[in-house]
């Protein structure tokens, strides 16, 4: 590697001299690499969106990147897609057994930091990798919609819009510039489109997209259909020109 680095990279319990953990630095470029994800808090819920890019004769539910967690929490995903299937796994069962223990729906606050505790320890502990995967977990809870994004390092952060995955920095500016917090489920959808659209080398197609709601009303995860994406991407197309650029 790096002469640079003098071996900090190989260990992942050793800081450089300059406060580095390159494996942790490793694994978030993973997350660079990735096919774009996005999150999207609305007035009336959550919007949750990736892009995949199956082949030709692949079965497009086996690439999955978009999972159901609970029934009012949903999470998309960028980088190494097996290590999400773990944490989704892992956020199945955190779900599961709180609703068996307390009765009730578990914030998506509370699965983030439990998701994120176990990256961060992944990151402190030898003979471990660091997840290689960040997830967007969008629900809502009492009414009130939650979007929290956790990474390798550990972190987790709520935000109203967020974007992560390859092109993550110009989608996230996209973001910054026409998000609105009085957005409808569909304005915010026509905006997950255009995000994508944004980042993707596909900038016609709607087969690349896919796209999950969590209504404000209710509280239910639900997979958008191909006609509405469809829809939302010929409406992102009219309203963010730009995004053919």
């Amino acid at each position: 590697m790096l002469p640079a680095q003098q071996g900090y990279d190989r260990a992942i319990t050793v800081f450089s001299p300059d406060g580095r953990l390159y494996q942790v630095e490793y694994a978030i470029e993973t997350v660079r690499r990735g096919t774009i994800a996005l999150g999207v808090k609305c007035k009336d819920g959550i919007v949750i969106a990736v892009e995949e890019k199956p082949r030709k004769l692949q079965i497009n539910e086996t690439a999955q990147k978009i999972f159901q967690i609970d029934d009012h929490v949903g999470v998309a995903a960028a980088g190494y897609i097996p290590d999400a299937r773990s944490q989704v796994d892992n956020a199945r069962f955190f779900s599961q057994s709180n609703k068996m223990i307390y009765d009730e729906a578990v914030e998506v606050e509370t699965i983030a930091k439990h998701l994120a505790d176990q990256c961060q320890q992944y990151t402190q502990y030898a003979g471990v990798r660091p997840y290689g995967v960040a997830l967007i977990l969008g629900g809502v809870v009492n009414n009130t919609s939650q979007l929290y994004l956790t990474d390798p390092s550990g972190t987790y952060i709520s935000y109203d819009a967020i974007a992560i995955g390859s092109g993550s920095d110009s989608v996230t500016d996209f973001l910054e510039k026409t998000y609105k917090e009085d957005l409808t489920l569909e304005e915010a959808s026509t905006l997950a489109a255009a995000g994508i659209y944004l980042s993707s080398e596909d900038k016609e197609g709607t087969g690349h997209i896919r796209m999950a709601h969590i209504k404000t009303e209710g509280g239910l995860y639900e997979l958008v259909s191909d006609e509405q994406i469809a829809s939302y991407a010929n409406s992102a197309k009219e309203k963010y020109p730009h995004d053919k650029n």
